[in-house]
């Protein structure tokens, strides 16, 4: 544990694994011109994984994260080689992550002129579920031996614009009043058993700016069908009044209207990078602070545990030592 944590200390964690990181993987996408490229980040395979994890008490099989990254101004951050401090904590803690470089990505995704641009929002969702479909063919070309995955524990986690992609996966619908063809989209994946929004896009209409409207229509999500379990996760200064009318409130819509939401965590002081959850030392990240982000990537993963695993109380143990040890660094809401 590195000297710059403090209250997060509090917070429960297994003791990191040492983990590896495999990139790129390319995978095809039903009308996507090109392969879609990802990054895997898993526990090293001859270490065992912590036993909570698995239903037999072996090493395996994996549980499994999709991450699905923003649409921020960095040209590399939003693309598989983002998010490290997340995919190496999750993969630390015994998941396997899985990033995919989307199409609305600078670095690698698809041209400003293709169509579906710039957000690629239901191209973004194709992805995700091309990742899902073809979780044997990206086991197998992990040096080694195929880690074993487990089909019954699989999550998605976005930030950001991927916070709106994970949300279309876990039931929430969407009316883009530019295309005729998106009138109440339902792409709900029941394969994903879990979701975490971080940061994510609230309701569209009067919630949103006049240029927002104007220029991303696509961010108009219905969330009363949203019904797969999820962690809504904000900040309590995250305000673009480039983007909403309401502040940071708007990011708390996907828990207050979705009936899947089982828990709103509220980060003190934290703005829309959450700590720095996009990188390290990032240009990306408006509220870089290790202590909130270590919180942040504690009680996530915490969530997940208990999300998947029923029987791991972790969750109720981090919310109460962050009330009882740490109530600097934000609160919970559940329902």
């Amino acid at each position: 544990m590195t000297d710059l944590i403090q209250a997060a200390r509090h917070l429960p964690a297994r003791a990191a694994l040492p983990t590896l990181s495999v990139a790129p993987i390319h995978i095809p996408v039903p009308g996507r011109p090109r392969p879609l490229a990802l990054r895997v980040t898993l526990p090293v395979p001859t270490l065992p994984v912590p036993t909570l994890l698995v239903p037999d008490g072996g090493s395996d099989p994996l549980p499994v994260v999709l991450l699905s990254h923003g649409h921020g101004p960095s040209l590399y951050l939003s693309s598989l080689d983002g998010y490290g401090p997340l995919a190496g904590f999750l993969a630390g803690q015994g998941f396997l992550v899985i990033q995919p470089t989307h199409a609305s990505s600078r670095s690698g995704g698809l041209g400003a002129d293709a169509p579906g641009a710039p957000l690629f929002w239901r191209m973004r969702v194709a992805e995700m579920t091309a990742i899902l479909d073809r979780l044997d063919e990206i086991a197998a070309l992990i040096p080694g031996a195929p880690p074993r995955l487990n089909r019954d524990r699989i999550a998605a986690i976005g930030h950001s614009m991927g916070g709106q992609t994970v949300a279309m996966l876990l039931g929430a619908r969407l009316t883009d009043p530019t295309d005729p063809a998106a009138r109440d989209v339902n792409l709900i994946e029941p394969r994903i058993r879990a979701g975490v929004l971080l940061a994510a896009p609230g309701r569209g209409g009067d919630a949103l700016s006049a240029h927002a409207a104007a220029a991303w229509p696509a961010l108009n999500p219905d969330f009363s069908h949203m019904t797969t379990p999820s962690l809504v996760v904000c900040g309590e200064r995250d305000d673009n009044p480039h983007l909403t009318t309401m502040g940071p409130a708007w990011h708390a819509d996907p828990f207050h209207l979705s009936p899947g939401a089982r828990a709103l965590l509220t980060l003190a002081g934290a703005g829309h990078g959450l700590g720095g959850i996009a990188g390290y030392d990032a240009k990306e990240t408006d509220d870089e602070d290790p202590d909130r982000l270590e919180a942040t990537r504690r009680l996530m993963a915490a969530w997940l545990r208990s999300t998947l695993d029923p029987t791991d109380p972790v969750w109720e143990q981090a919310v109460a030592a962050l009330r009882a040890h740490a109530p600097g660094l934000g609160w919970v809401e559940g329902r």
